[in-house]
């Protein structure tokens, strides 16, 4: 009996520990089977987010963190322009309390740029609107422990340029509107502010350290000469882009600018920059730039075969008397002279000779190969066109041999003399950094015999003539004095001059090309009281090219130099038969 119920026992036993087991092992199959169902359904999930909310989402990125207007960054990637989100000062007027004058005058004293006078304009007003834009967080935070519950500080897209006035016209400002009023900002509106390209930068050709070393050389030669104006532009021969480009006095596109000039009486506020100001004297001003056009008379005459031997002399011991107009020379030699004394003397009587020798068709055909007949080619709208002759007979070619009669922009004159030295292969400027592998458009106007001649003469122009003093050691500059007398009311004021200088460096393999000039520059001591390009715009082009030479990697060598050997002895010397 006791056997058998131990039996027993033990069988129920055996029975239980089976049923738990199963227990057990269910529970565990039904745990895993939830932990695989809620695993799918985050797996699902995330597949739904990634097939059909990826392109919703990434719109929002866009949106959220893509400025509203692209950057503008220099070839080497520092930025020019971008936008930022900044603080302005917005006044309701009729909510104010207290003595408004008072509030105008601490205001005043937070922003000594502005009087007080129009802070209380503002105030006074009927309208509510903005007493700052774009206020430094330090003086947020003044303006708000004033405790006016009147004045507010929205948060809002402006447009920064971290360099302020530098290059100011080429890169232009964007309005209130949001859109691009000049320059570049003006001609990109569109790719600046499109969703799809505004999120990379515009990067264009120019250089901030050779604009800054441009920009201030300009203005000491300004200040040197007292002249009213200065412009400057400096090119890769090889490629066409613009390193920089400068019109003095400038104005910071961060402050903004009257539409139109204020009536009188009206208050001027701070920072007022008359219209005037905003015009790029480089792209958008014609002159008549002088003798900088002889070198490409002389080249034009080479071309065509008129010019053969260098060493024939052409009369200059009077005056070039032709229709009952007198051609003279402002330093006249008095003697028959060649053509590289021509150059080097610039002599106005040699070169009409020289002119009326390769007549109107073939300089007219030069002309229009260099594209003088149209506005500039460059990337902004400001671009003016030039002032062609109307009536183009014996005497205007002549004239126009020596850079009178025809106006045109210190970027053609720029572009011209990229061609002349370079091989003589014309290319478009552009303000767009080229990439190596970039095809540009071009088309040959000179020949690559007549460019290399080119080259020994305006390296001779510099070493021996009126350029001696833009000759910047080390670096074999080559160039062309230009002082052209500004027309005034159908004639020339002779008080009145415009100096260029045209040049380009190294000679013996050119890679940049660069124009001075100044407006008006009057003679002192500085300048030996000569108002001449020779002693005003050449030393500009002097200290600018010792500055930026090292920048561009072209370390100055005093132990080389083109050869100019086979022309010297055509020069004239006292002492010699010549």
């Amino acid at each position: 009996m006791t056997i058998f119920v131990a039996r027993t026992v033990t069988r129920k036993q055996g029975l239980g520990a089976k049923a738990v087991a199963a227990h057990t092992l269910w529970r565990l199959l039904v745990l895993s089977a939830m932990f695989g169902l809620f695993l799918m359904l985050i797996i699902g999930r995330l597949t739904t987010l990634a097939l059909f909310e990826a392109s919703r989402a990434f719109g929002a990125t866009t949106t959220e963190y893509v400025p509203e207007r692209g950057d503008i960054i220099d070839r080497n990637g520092v930025p020019l322009a971008r936008t930022i989100q900044a603080y302005s000062i917005w006044v309701r007027p009729d909510q104010i309390f207290g003595d408004k004058k008072e509030l105008a005058a601490q205001l005043a004293q937070i922003f000594p740029d502005t009087p007080a006078e129009e802070f209380y304009a503002k105030l006074t007003s009927k309208k509510q609107g903005y007493l700052r834009r774009r206020a430094l967080p330090a003086e947020v935070r003044r303006v708000h422990d004033l405790g006016q519950i009147a004045i507010e500080f929205p948060r809002e897209a402006e447009r920064l340029y971290p360099q302020h006035d530098l290059a100011a016209h080429m890169l232009g400002f964007v309005n209130r509107d949001g859109k691009g009023a000049l320059g570049v900002e003006r001609m990109m509106d569109a790719k600046l502010r499109d969703p799809k390209t505004r999120g990379k930068p515009v990067e264009l050709s120019v250089d901030v350290r050779v604009q800054a070393a441009l920009e201030s050389e300009l203005a000491a030669g300004m200040a040197t000469t007292g002249a009213k104006g200065a412009a400057g532009v400096i090119l890769d021969a090889q490629t066409g882009e613009v390193l920089a480009m400068s019109t003095l006095p400038s104005f910071d596109p961060n402050k903004p600018l009257f539409a139109n000039d204020p009536a009188p009486g009206q208050l001027v506020p701070a920072g007022y920059v008359p219209l005037s100001r905003q015009i790029n004297s480089v792209t958008n001003q014609v002159y008549e730039l002088g003798s900088t056009f002889k070198p490409l008379t002389v080249a034009a005459a080479l071309d065509a075969g008129t010019v053969r031997d260098l060493a024939i002399r052409y009369d200059a011991t009077a005056p070039l008397e032709i229709g009952g107009f007198k051609i003279r020379d402002s330093h006249p030699a008095g003697r028959y002279l060649n053509v590289p004394e021509a150059l080097v003397h610039s002599s106005n009587i040699v070169t009409a000779r020289i002119a009326d020798n390769l007549g109107k068709p073939k300089m007219d055909l030069m002309l229009r190969n260099i594209g003088f007949h149209e506005r500039p080619a460059i990337e902004i709208g400001e671009r003016a066109a030039p002032i062609w002759p109307s009536n183009w007979g014996r005497i205007t070619n002549m004239t126009v041999g020596y850079g009178h009669g025809i106006s045109v922009t210190p970027m053609h004159l720029a572009n011209a003399y990229a061609a002349m030295v370079n091989g003589g292969i014309y290319r478009p400027a552009t303000l767009l950094k080229v990439t190596p592998d970039q095809k540009r458009e071009e088309k040959r106007v000179f020949s690559a015999a007549t460019s290399a001649r080119m080259r020994q003469l305006l390296r001779m122009i510099v070493v021996d003539g009126t350029g001696k003093n833009a000759d910047a050691q080390g670096y074999r500059v080559g160039g062309k004095t230009g002082s052209a007398e500004k027309p005034n009311g159908g004639s020339y004021a002779r008080n009145l001059v415009v100096s260029t200088f045209a040049a380009a460096f190294p000679m013996d393999n050119p890679r940049y090309v660069m124009v001075a000039m100044l407006d008006e520059p009057q003679g002192n001591a500085a300048t030996s009281f000569q108002r001449t390009a020779g002693w005003t715009a050449a030393p500009i082009v002097n200290k600018t090219v010792t500055r930026i030479g090292p920048l561009l990697g072209i370390i100055p060598d005093t132990k080389r130099d083109v050869d100019v050997s086979e022309l010297m002895p055509l020069l004239w010397s006292p002492k010699g038969d010549h």
